[in-house]
Formats: structure tokens, sequence, C-alpha cells
């Protein structure tokens, strides 16, 4: 496979560029194809059955696009579509969770022992992390709770202001996360107001933001496979399934660069 072509990126909408924009500063000469399936987000609320059909028919449009890696930038579709994404895949191309290895990273370090998560109400009931962190280290604890209104909110755009800091407070307020030593942003969406999370418990705890752990995770395992681009810097593809302005603009603002969004309907 040509280490020239490009890598596949996709969420149900905005989140998934924190990923993105994390893979293209660390590696800017790789090309990116990112696919936003704005029809049906958030993911959250959706059925397993509903988010592996939307996954499964992504990962085939990536494949598509010629795609050397797909990166499945959402943690709800991480979680109950990874398995089943491997299985369609085969071995056509390698194919990332952004779960694993942000497990890999809490559970390679003695400084957590009660690790909160924060994420979609899907994520939480999957109790993914969780299970993952305590099959690698039976004596953390950690602490889940769902906060679903979240993604609906930084979608909207509203962050840093008095309504995102309200229902962050109320959420980050909840006796589940009481004592926690770290926080995982166990949503793509979440970095965009990680600021805001982090100010609420100041320099008490570690917040985690999963994009650079991916990024960094990716880079390795292209370096493993002799995949890296070593040619000319190359173009971005962005495709979303349901044009908004909002989409448009957020995608500008991450790569600092006017972008061409590309409509593709590709559901039967």
């Amino acid at each position: 496979m040509p280490a020239n072509q490009p890598i596949g990126v996709f969420d149900s909408g905005i989140g998934g560029l924190t990923v993105a924009s994390a893979i293209n500063k660390l590696m800017p000469k790789e090309a990116l194809v990112y696919f936003g399936d704005t029809a049906h987000l958030p993911y959250g609320d959706k059925s397993a059955e509903a988010i592996k059909y939307y996954s499964l028919k992504i990962a085939k449009f990536l494949i598509d696009e010629g795609c050397k890696a797909i990166v499945i930038a959402c943690n709800t579709a991480s979680s109950l579509a990874y398995h089943d994404l491997k299985l369609f895949l085969g071995n056509q191309i390698p194919i990332y969770s952004v779960i694993d290895p942000v497990v890999e990273y809490m559970t390679t370090t003695d400084h957590y022992q009660n690790i909160g998560v924060i994420a979609t109400r899907a994520t939480i009931k999957s109790d993914i992390y969780a299970q993952k962190i305590r099959q690698k280290k039976s004596d953390i604890q950690v602490h889940s709770l769902a906060t679903p209104l979240l993604v609906p909110m930084i979608e909207e755009g509203f962050f840093n202001d008095q309504i995102s800091s309200t229902l962050i407070h109320t959420y980050l307020s909840d006796p589940k996360l009481q004592d926690i030593d770290s926080l995982i942003l166990g949503c793509t969406h979440y970095p965009l107001i990680r600021n805001e999370i982090a100010a609420y418990y100041q320099p008490q705890i570690d917040i985690i933001d999963n994009t650079e752990i991916v990024a960094r995770h990716l880079q390795k395992e292209l370096e493993r496979m002799d995949l890296l681009n070593k040619g000319e810097d190359t173009t971005h593809r962005f495709y979303v399934s349901d044009y908004t302005d909002s989409f448009e603009k957020s995608t500008q603002l991450f790569f600092g660069q006017q972008i061409h969004l590309n409509l593709r309907q590709i559901w039967d």
C-alpha cells in the first residue's frame, strides 16, 4: 500500500475534527479524508444497530476513497462498532479506535487510581472504559457519568459562555465524580470545552484529552508499518452527509484555511 494514500477519519459531527486536527499537527504531510455524519448526529442517543450500520457504510466509503488507515474519531462508534468494523475490513486496511490508546496511557502509569469518565449515554452504557481499564489494572476505580447534553450544546456553538458553564458545573458536581484524580474526556467533542472543565477542577486533577494520545499512537503504528508519508504535503478532503454552516466554519477554524465541504449521501 503506498504511503502517500490518505488517512480516513470519521465522526458524527465536529467532534472528530479535534482528532483530525491533532493528526494534522503531528503529521502535517499526511492527507486526511474526513467524513462527518451530520445527518445522524449525535450518535450518543442512537441504537447500537444504527451506529454499527452508519459506521460500516462510512468505512466502505473511506476505503473507496483510497484510505490507507481509518480512525474512528468517535467514542460512541469506537465502543459499539469497532469490532464489527475489524471483522468487516479484515486485512484490507488497519482501523483504530479512540479508546484503546487512552486505556493504554491510563494503565501504564501509577498516577491514576480513581479515574472519572464523562461521555455520551451510549458510551457510558457500554461500560467500555471501565471494562478495558480494569482488565489491565484491576485495582483502578472507574467512575463513569453520562453527559448527554454536552454534544448538542457544542454542535450548536454554546461553549465558553454562561450556558456551557452552568451545564458543565451541573454535570461535574455529580457525586459520581467526587474524589477522582483524573478525568477522561470520553467524547471527541469535549476537548472543545476542555478549558472550561479544567477551570472547574483548577489544578486538582488531570484532564485527559484523547486527541493527542490517539495521534501519537497512530504515528507509531504508521511508522511500524512503513506507511508514514515522507513526500510533499498533500490536500485534505472533507465530506458531510448533511451540509451545515456551523460545520464548515468549525472545519476552517481547526485547519486555518478555507475548506470546501463535499456533500455525500452514502446511505441505501
